[in-house]
């Protein structure tokens, strides 16, 4: 099982923003739970929002108005019959901070308080934040477009808060038969799964920035430049240094084995091991040599742990498994020898 202080540094790694002034006092924190841990963080990046001023932006408002304001809507206005009452129907844009962004932010915020296992002292300054969301409504959870979320530099700050939320929402967040909320102890695998594998690119970025790491697509080797219906291959983390690029599948699982029933033996999963061959063997199109591939694997509850080196068509293929459950110290160490692998045939 994960230690809640490791999510927090994963989440540092993923989100580098989490490194900035605001947040160095959550390093020597100690958390009861991951809703303690992701409150301490909405407390700490929200309180700062309002410092610098809550998002705001034009709304469209139409209404039946004695004060003229925006664009009359004549038709309307004849329709109801407003001119008996002396008024009429306008349409006009408000500058508000009910905006989506604080929409969600309030609303996250608010499942925390009321179906979250948060520390006292957290409950007293969410409240307290929640004083600032008098204008802003909320949003039913489940109907939130992550992927339409835009930002520019008038929102920026709020991307971090954003994703946040998000892990909230869609990782602890369970609805119960008679529409009611609870939230789960930990984040599902899915929502881990994602963080997983931006922590791992965020630490070989800002660890080793040598490396160039990045999620890169891998081209196709085609004989007859045919791609039709190709499906893209996009690598989690692709290290590279000179010559040499190592590419990394990040793997977070239940399960990091297959098991055969018939022959009674378990194996590393058969389509993860071809996925890695093949953003290899494409990768290094001139059969150089230079280019290995990686499925790091998070460690599960599983007796064996793959920790295997394979020479396959001139290329290195390995299995290795990260132990997320230990102190940060060896998390780091286990890190740093896969950024050594860069070195090695």
């Amino acid at each position: 099982m994960i230690k809640i202080k490791n999510i927090y540094y994963m989440l540092s790694y993923a989100y580098q923003s989490l490194n900035e002034t605001e947040y160095k006092s959550l390093h020597s924190e100690q958390f009861e739970n991951i809703h303690d841990l992701m409150s301490a963080i909405l407390i700490r990046g929200t309180s700062n929002q309002i410092k610098r001023g809550l998002h705001k932006n034009y709304r469209s408002h139409t209404e039946e108005t004695g004060n003229l304001r925006g664009k009359i809507d004549s038709t309307a206005s004849i329709k109801q019959n407003t001119f008996l009452k002396r008024r009429m129907v306008c349409h006009f844009d408000e500058f508000s901070e009910n905006t989506l962004f604080n929409q969600i932010l309030k609303t996250t915020m608010l499942l925390l308080l009321r179906h979250g296992k948060v520390k006292v002292t957290n409950q007293k300054e969410l409240r307290k934040l929640m004083l600032f969301f008098g204008n802003v409504g909320t949003i039913d959870p489940q109907s939130i477009r992550w992927s339409s979320l835009n930002y520019h530099r008038h929102n920026a700050a709020y991307k971090m808060l954003m994703n946040i939320c998000e892990l909230v929402i869609k990782g602890l967040l369970i609805s119960t038969e008679n529409g009611e909320y609870k939230m789960k102890q930990f984040l599902d695998d899915q929502q881990m799964h994602r963080l997983y594998e931006k922590f791992l690119l965020g630490y070989y970025q800002k660890e080793y920035p040598q490396y160039s790491a990045k999620a890169s697509y891998i081209d196709w080797v085609i004989d007859d430049g045919i791609i039709d219906f190709l499906p893209a291959m996009k690598s989690d983390i692709t290290l590279t240094h000179g010559p040499r690029t190592l590419i990394i599948d990040a793997k977070y699982y239940g399960r990091s084995m297959q098991t055969n029933s018939l022959y009674n033996n378990s194996t590393i999963i058969s389509s993860n091991l071809y996925q890695i061959y093949t953003y290899v063997k494409n990768k290094d199109r001139h059969g150089s040599g230079n280019v290995s591939g990686l499925l790091l694997y998070a460690k599960t509850d599983e007796d064996i742990t793959p920790d295997n080196d394979y020479q396959m068509g001139g290329n290195r293929v390995s299995v290795k498994t990260l132990d997320l459950s230990g102190n940060w110290v060896e998390i780091k160490e286990q890190l740093d020898l896969i950024g050594e692998m860069m070195w090695t045939k």
